[in-house]
């Protein structure tokens, strides 16, 4: 039994659930009040000034700063980007693969855009090595600590995978990382609000996320922490003005990147969900995330047991230390699953075979019963 629930304080401020049950925020967040208000102060702004470039940078930096309490980080070391791509594609550019530290260890739970941008770099030099994911989808830790030797320059990693919501054991690996001296950028997409994260407990390089799942945002605005001891050696050659020093000087004869993060954005921001961004950071410090973190954590186990009752297989490791909020439910036919269940108004997705189910602080004990019972009605379909 759920016992602190948030979605008794919460949930009339998201409309979506008057009319489905919407358990699919590793997909996209539901939308809150506030942040779709958020974008009626975008157009008020072309409305009443036109061309509000105070205005747009100002609200960038509001943001930027809402981030940065979110992580415990400096606001200096957060770089406000369109996309966590855009973050990994800047930093790869930063990086010198000519010399003898040209390799770049991954695993097998990435996104693919992870995996396409490192081996995009094996034309520069770069030697991209993937680590086998163990029988039961975790990574092979001790394995990826093996391959890391002299010649590593980064490891790229997971935190949560977006296939089956498996998460990895992160500190063993950052620490052997920097200790032969590799740098570590983390994708964080599937953890950022449903997992808490410190980005003075983790120690990665570079942290990359998103907004628009459990964060509550729009698609357009994801960000980078760049950790300040490893930023100043890097110069990223993907650029634009938002990312010099001065972004009003108009030089063009010359060019002085940012001190700090900054360096890895790129041209003009994408200005519109830079607003309803910021409602949705305000909402989710509101919510905390310490109190998110506690209560998806029930969720996802009343789910798994309802779903092994009936027969059920879910993938994701029952262990709390390697899961996120996502659990993946073995499909015969994961896409006519996810299909059928949407007929009956549950709103899920899938990935590898598998359903993917990822409640938020906004689903209550009824929509848990929904979804148990959507898989009850659709369990001709469960692969077991």
């Amino acid at each position: 039994m759920i016992t602190n629930d948030l979605a008794a304080l919460y949930r009339s401020e998201f409309p979506l659930f008057e009319k489905l049950t919407y358990i699919n925020s590793c997909s996209h967040g539901a939308l809150a009040n506030s942040v779709k208000a958020a974008f009626g102060t975008y157009i008020s702004t072309l409305e009443e000034k036109g061309s509000a470039w105070n205005d747009w940078v100002t609200q960038q930096e509001i943001l930027r700063k809402l981030i940065a309490q979110f992580l415990s980080a400096k606001s200096e070391e957060i770089a406000i980007t369109t996309s966590a791509s855009a973050g990994v594609n800047a930093l790869a550019t930063a990086l010198n693969f000519s010399g003898k530290r040209n390799k770049i260890i991954t695993t097998n739970n990435e996104f693919p855009t992870m995996g396409q941008i490192w081996h995009a770099q094996e034309s520069r030099g770069a030697k991209v090595v993937h680590i086998p994911s163990n029988a039961d989808l975790t990574v092979d830790t001790q394995s990826l600590i093996n391959a890391i030797d002299e010649e590593t320059l980064l490891v790229a990693i997971a935190h949560v995978c977006y296939r089956n919501g498996v998460r990895t054991d992160i500190q063993p690996i950052i620490e052997a990382a920097h200790k032969m001296g590799a740098l570590v950028v983390l994708d964080a997409y599937q953890s950022v609000g449903s997992l808490s994260l410190n980005v003075n407990e983790i120690n990665a390089d570079f942290i990359v996320g998103g907004l628009q799942k459990y964060m509550l945002a729009v698609p357009g605005v994801g960000f980078m922490y760049a950790r300040q001891s490893t930023t100043s050696a890097l110069i990223p050659t993907v650029t634009g003005w938002f990312a010099a020093e001065d972004i009003f000087a108009m030089k063009i004869d010359s060019y002085q990147p940012a001190q700090h993060a900054r360096r890895f954005e790129n041209g003009t921001p994408n200005v519109a969900p830079l607003y309803p961004a910021t409602a949705a950071l305000e909402f989710m410090l509101k919510v905390g995330i310490l109190n998110i973190e506690k209560y998806v954590a029930e969720i996802h186990s009343e789910i798994r047991d309802g779903i092994t009752k009936i027969g059920g297989k879910v993938v994701t490791p029952a262990n709390p230390e390697y899961h996120g909020s996502l659990l993946a439910v073995a499909s015969k036919d994961e896409h006519a699953h996810v299909a059928a269940l949407e007929e009956i108004g549950i709103v899920t997705s899938c990935r590898d075979g598998n359903v993917r189910i990822s409640p938020h602080f906004y689903n209550n004990q009824d929509d848990v019963k929904k979804v148990i019972d959507g898989f009850t009605k659709t369990s001709a379909l469960l692969r077991t």
